[in-house]
C-alpha cells in the first residue's frame, strides 16, 4: 500500500481503536507524537478507544491513567480484557463462583459487575479465571493447579506471553497459563485480543459498521489477529513487541505497517 492509499484508508475511518502498551506509551510515558495524534483525531471529529488485554489494572484505573497522560477519555473510550471476561461470565455462568487469580483492582471490576468471586480454595468453587497478575504468589499458582486438577472450567482474560517494560518484557498471562499447563495439562479459553468479540463489543458501543473502524497495535498474535478474526482494516507500529523480522515471518499480515503512532498522525494531516 503506497503513501497516497495509506492516506485515503487512515482518514476514512471513524473509530481507531487503540493497544496501549508498546502502542501509545511504555511504561506510562507517551511515545513521541500520541498526545498530537489524539488531538488530531478529536479536531477530525474522529473517535478513538484504548483496548488493553491487560487485566493488572480495573476499566477505572484505565481511565484514570490516560485522563493522567492528557488525553480526553471517558468510560466509552476503555475496551478491555477484563470487560470481556466479565461480558462471557454473564452470558454463561452467571451464578457460579469464580476463583480469580489476579490483582487487587482487576477482582474489584469483578465484584462491582456482580461476578462470585473467591482468592482462596475452598470446595464450591466452580472455575477458575486467570489474567495478568503482578501480584501473583506461588498460593495463588498452587490454588489453581489444584482446580484445574479437579476439573474446574478454565478462563484466561488475554493470550499475552510478555509486557513490555522499559528494559524489555515481564511475563504476561499468557506465560502464566503456559506455566500451569506444564503443571496440569490444562489449556484455559482466552477471552480477550485475538477473539473478535472484544471489537463486536466496540463496534456495537459506537453504532458504527466494520469498514468505519481501524485497530492499532503492536502484536501480531493479539492486536493484529484480533483486527483480522473481526474483518477489521489492522495497523502494525513497530514501537513494541513485533520486528520486521517478526513479521516477515508470520502469517499473520496487518493492514498497514508503520514505525510508531507519529507516522498515523503523518498520514492523517498528509
Amino acid at each position: 500500500m503506497d503513501k497516497t492509499e495509506s492516506t485515503s484508508m487512515i482518514k476514512r475511518k471513524k473509530i481507531f481503536i487503540f493497544d496501549l502498551d508498546g502502542t501509545i506509551y511504555l511504561d506510562g510515558v507517551l511515545f513521541p507524537g500520541a498526545a498530537a495524534l489524539f488531538e488530531q483525531l478529536h479536531k477530525m471529529d474522529k473517535d478513538y478507544v484504548f483496548l488493553t488485554n491487560n487485566s493488572s489494572l480495573s476499566s477505572m484505573a484505565y481511565l484514570h491513567k490516560i485522563q493522567g497522560l492528557g488525553i480526553p477519555c471517558s468510560m466509552k473510550n476503555v475496551a478491555t480484557s477484563t470487560q470481556a471476561a466479565i461480558a462471557y461470565l454473564k452470558q454463561h455462568h452467571v451464578n457460579d463462583l469464580i476463583y480469580v487469580m489476579g490483582t487487587k483492582s482487576m477482582i474489584e471490576e469483578l465484584k462491582e459487575a456482580s461476578i462470585n468471586v473467591a482468592n482462596t480454595y475452598f470446595e464450591g468453587i466452580d472455575g477458575v479465571l486467570i489474567g495478568y497478575d503482578i501480584e501473583n504468589s506461588y498460593q495463588k499458582l498452587t490454588d489453581v493447579s489444584r482446580l484445574l486438577t479437579e476439573g474446574k472450567f478454565y478462563l484466561a482474560t488475554n493470550p499475552d506471553l510478555v509486557c513490555p517494560v522499559s528494559f524489555g518484557f515481564v511475563p504476561d498471562c499468557g506465560s502464566f497459563a503456559l506455566m500451569l499447563e506444564n503443571a496440569t495439562h490444562r489449556k484455559p479459553r482466552f477471552l480477550g485480543k485475538p477473539q473478535a468479540e472484544i471489537i463486536e463489543m466496540i463496534i456495537d458501543r459506537f453504532e458504527v459498521s466494520k469498514e468505519e473502524v481501524i485497530l492499532i497495535g503492536d502484536r501480531l498474535y493479539t492486536d493484529i489477529k484480533c483486527g483480522i478474526n473481526a474483518k477489521i482494516d489492522t495497523v502494525l507500529v513497530l514501537s513494541g513487541e513485533t520486528t520486521l523480522k517478526d513479521l516477515d515471518a508470520s502469517e499473520v499480515k496487518p493492514t498497514l505497517v508503520v514505525k510508531d503512532v507519529n507516522e498515523i498522525l503523518k498520514l492523517l494531516v498528509g
